[in-house]
């Protein structure tokens, strides 16, 4: 309809106006709710070229559309906007053709670049949280909103199944697990713990090791005992010391901090796991053997999770094996002169030109750092995908700087793709007691909150009734949907680039922007649909309003999936459908629909209702949310 009214404005300007205007002038907004009309144009841009009122431009062009678009009713302008009201029988029109499209919404598949996205991306050292079921859940949604817009949207991973946090790891179960009477260390076999929360358990452990032997060493230098320590870290704990001299209590903090700092380098415990890492890289059969065993504990319990969380993918990629690549590409860079090496042997990229720093690529020792693992990927991914247009990072906003550099280095070394990577950056989810820390064991296991709120939302199912005749299967996948609805949606309604708090009890809240609302919106009007039968929309009938705001805003709906498409964005699709649900339900508890004894009525409210489910179906599968039928 606005591409109807600015073709006619343009093509019909000079007998309007007496001069050529622009089709940029032609501007359209979202009309009021307190205000009668379908359709806004805004009348200002006018203005000045016209060298007429507002008031006189909306009159003046009003009129001219009313008598030559059949489907416009009436006008009214109020200050500098033209409001338009379209006829019934537009609406009543595109509720039919809707109603047939069984593909609404969505754009034809493979219309559109193959696009890739990464994410999950976890650590071989601990098990998934919280922020994970954030990064999940978004990438996963983010994938769907582009296979609706067309794309052929590849899921995929990176597995960060290497470097020195793998190897605390792997040697805290070496050196602390208990030994049963069998002669076994702690495994998944012998405990019945799920691999990456046994390993997750010595990473812990690790940390708890490695500070206390930071602070023996501190204690020792204390005393004025530097016994075995080098002249330069002496100089250094003496120079830090010396500057606690007349501070304040938050700058001796900081010291301290520094001072722990250059402790935990020279404990034995981390060099032990640095030279673990360099036999690993070696190769070192033992160590490999290791690794090997402890990752492969880790993946089976990963895909336990990623099961329960109904996210998947098509594609996996390893750090192990990527970070090879990237040093070659690290070394053929250094031979070009983008990269250079410094005294001690490690290479660097100078990125101020480009208004960052120095930023490090290889270390002294020839170890890969974070750079050259997602370096490698990049690359590898495009030589899999011959036809791949662009990569979408799903990563949180610490990483900014990160892909800042990456992206960079990339075009540097000539991919000229690298225009089309992109970083979806997400805000971090914190808890009322604050920030998630892995190493103290701090964090919010993604199983146990999994857990908990499917059983906060059994208990409120229970307490609600409606589960007669339900069989115990039936009632237990109804607690798994309402539950991982609820989270799922508390997670992706908000925008991903905004920090949130996350709350599991509003979750699975009945009322208010919640899954749980949306769902129980789906499955009323299903048993709604089930008990009024099949309908027929009617091509001519009197619309209420609260009938043709519901039109309205499943018209929206293709608008609203490529918005989402283009922002990267779910919450866009989460919000548009509580504001459908909460339209329907007004729609619901205002006009009469079962007990409607005119049958076009009849037929035309249920034929809305029915689009209605159709959309929260379809709309919720968008962000991975199952609906359910009954609840």
């Amino acid at each position: 309809m606005e591409a109807q009214i600015k073709e006619l404005l343009v093509s019909n300007s000079q007998e309007l106006f007496g001069q050529q205007i622009p089709e940029g002038l032609i501007q359209f907004q979202k009309t009021r709710k307190d205000v009668e009309g379908d359709l806004t144009l805004v009348t200002f841009p006018f203005v000045k070229m016209l060298k007429m009122s507002p008031q006189d431009v909306g009159e003046t062009i009003g009129r001219f559309i009313i008598s030559k678009i059949d489907d416009f009713n009436s006008y009214n302008v109020i200050g500098g906007f033209l409001n338009i009201v379209i006829s019934d029988d537009y609406w009543l029109n595109i509720l039919l053709q809707i109603d047939r499209n069984d593909n609404y919404g969505f754009s034809a598949k493979n219309s559109k670049p193959t696009l890739m996205v990464e994410y999950s991306s976890p650590n071989t050292n601990k098990p998934l949280h919280l922020g994970h079921l954030r990064n999940n859940f978004l990438g996963y949604s983010v994938a769907r909103i582009l296979d609706a817009n067309g794309h052929n949207s590849i899921k995929t991973q990176i597995i960060n199944d290497r470097g020195i946090h793998i190897c605390k790891s792997m040697l805290a179960w070496e050196r602390f697990s208990p030994i049963n009477e069998n002669g076994e260390r702690e495994n998944p076999l012998n405990t019945g713990v799920k691999g990456d929360k046994l390993v997750g358990k010595y990473y812990v452990e690790f940390d708890k090791h490695f500070n206390s032997e930071a602070k023996e060493i501190i204690t020792q230098w204390e005393s004025g005992s530097f016994e075995d320590y080098t002249d330069d870290v002496i100089a250094e704990f003496q120079r830090l010391e010396g500057l606690k001299e007349g501070k304040d209590e938050k700058s001796i903090k900081g010291i301290n901090a520094k001072i722990k700092d250059l402790a935990k380098n020279q404990t034995q415990l981390l060099n032990d796991a640095k030279e673990m890492l360099l036999k690993w890289e070696a190769r070192d059969p033992e160590v490999y053997l290791l690794w090997s065993t402890m990752n492969g504990w880790v993946y089976e319990g990963f895909a336990q999770t990623y099961e329960r969380m109904g996210v998947e993918f098509d594609q996996l990629y390893y750090e192990s094996d990527t970070f090879i690549l990237g040093k070659e590409l690290v070394l053929e860079g250094l031979e070009k002169g983008i990269f250079f090496k410094k005294t001690d042997g490690s290479v660097w990229i100078d990125l101020s030109d480009e208004g960052l720093d120095e930023k490090l690529v290889l270390r002294s020792d020839g170890t890969a750092v974070y750079m050259t693992q997602d370096m490698g990927t990049a690359v590898d991914r495009y030589k899999d995908y011959s036809d791949l247009d662009g990569i979408i990072y799903t990563v949180g906003n610490e990483q900014d700087y990160h892909f800042k550099v990456l992206f960079l280095i990339l075009k540097k070394l000539g991919y000229h793709w690298a225009e089309n990577c992109y970083h979806l950056s997400y805000g971090m989810v914190d808890l009322p007691t604050g920030r998630m820390k892995s190493r103290e064991g701090t964090v919010v296991d993604a199983d146990d909150l999994i857990t908990e709120v499917v059983q906060k939302a059994k208990e409120m199912t229970q307490e609600r009734g409606h589960i007669e005749g339900m069989s115990d299967d039936e009632r237990e996948e109804l607690y798994e949907t309402i539950g991982l609805g609820g989270l799922k949606y508390y997670l992706l309604k908000v925008d991903p680039k905004k920090r949130m708090m996350f709350n599991p009890e509003e979750s699975i809240e009945l009322n208010g922007n919640t899954g749980p609302f949306i769902q129980y919106a789906h499955a009323r009007i299903r048993s709604l649909i089930s008990k009024g039968g099949a309908y027929i929309i009617p091509s001519k009938c009197e619309l209420q309003s609260e009938e043709k705001e519901l039109i309205k805003l499943i018209f929206d709906y293709p608008i609203v999936v490529k918005e989402a498409g283009l922002g990267y964005s779910p919450a866009i699709i989460a919000n548009y459908t509580y504001e459908l649900v909460k339209s329907y339900n007004h729609f619901y508890q205002s006009i009469t629909i079962l007990g409607e004894e005119d049958l076009d009525k009849r037929n035309l409210r249920l034929g809305i209702s029915s689009n209605v489910a159709r959309i929260i179906k379809s709309s919720m599968g968008l962000l991975g949310i199952k609906v359910p039928e009954r609840m």
